[in-house]
């Protein structure tokens, strides 16, 4: 960057043909029809298929395997990575986090989503719902109230009894969006120090869903989700002076 804060238009176009060759290989392990696990071709082939150098090619490589695109094995080669949110997970944290010294906009935003997704999902899930499936929400529960009579936290199982809820609709990427979700949101949650809210209440919040999706209640389930992302939004509001 520049004495005057404007970045030269040289390293603007550099940016840009690395993106352009991250998307080419992409773009090249989808025409070969390559599935995670995958061996990718060599460095040498890559280079003479894309045709670009092998210095730039490693720059994109390296790009793609933070990204969770590929991964690099050292000795044994490059393959296409398996399903991981760990990139994902860690930037939304960062954002959260960040905008936490300032309104909190990002992290009430990853609430915002959080929300709308469980709310919204919570009829579809009460339709398939298995007895034995309703049966291990409520072992969650009981856990949190065990755990919040002995003035104990509870984060595992509090995460266990959401996953248990979206279970019965075998959707892995939803579950796997609601692990990022709440990776990001424990983080946040020790950032604004809510370390100390009445665990015995929100257990108590907990077993009122667990009783609606029981009860087969639909708007009651969707309703109660929403007023306990409300008091996530409170809290998150409060800690940036809101």
């Amino acid at each position: 960057m520049t004495t005057s804060g404007v970045v030269p238009q040289a390293r603007f176009s550099a940016q840009a043909r690395l993106r352009a060759l991250q998307s080419d290989i992409m773009e090249l392990i989808l025409e070969r029809e390559l599935e995670a696990g995958d061996p990718l071709p060599t460095e040498s082939e890559l280079s003479v298929a894309l045709g670009v150098g092998r210095n730039t090619l490693r720059e994109s490589l390296k790009v793609l395997q933070a990204l969770g695109v590929i991964e690099i094995r050292h000795g044994f080669g490059m393959f296409v990575a398996p399903s991981n949110f760990d990139a994902l997970a860690d930037g939304l944290t960062f954002r959260g986090r960040l905008s936490l010294r300032h309104q909190g906009f990002e992290a009430l935003q990853l609430v915002d989503v959080r929300q709308a997704l469980e709310s919204g999902l919570i009829a579809s899930s009460i339709d398939v719902m298995t007895p034995a499936q309703l049966a291990s929400i409520e072992e969650a529960v009981k856990q949190m109230e065990e755990l919040a009579a002995s003035g104990e936290n509870f984060v595992a199982a509090d995460a266990e009894f959401h996953r248990r809820l979206f279970e019965p609709l075998n959707n892995e990427l939803l579950i796997n969006l609601m692990g990022v979700f709440w990776k990001v949101y424990r983080k946040i949650h020790v950032e604004i120090g809510a370390g100390n809210e009445d665990l015995v209440k929100t257990a108590a919040t907990h077993r009122d869903i667990y009783t609606a999706v029981a009860a087969g209640d639909k708007p009651l389930a969707a309703e109660l989700l929403n007023r306990h992302f409300d008091g996530i939004r409170r809290r998150i509001s409060e800690a940036v002076g809101e």
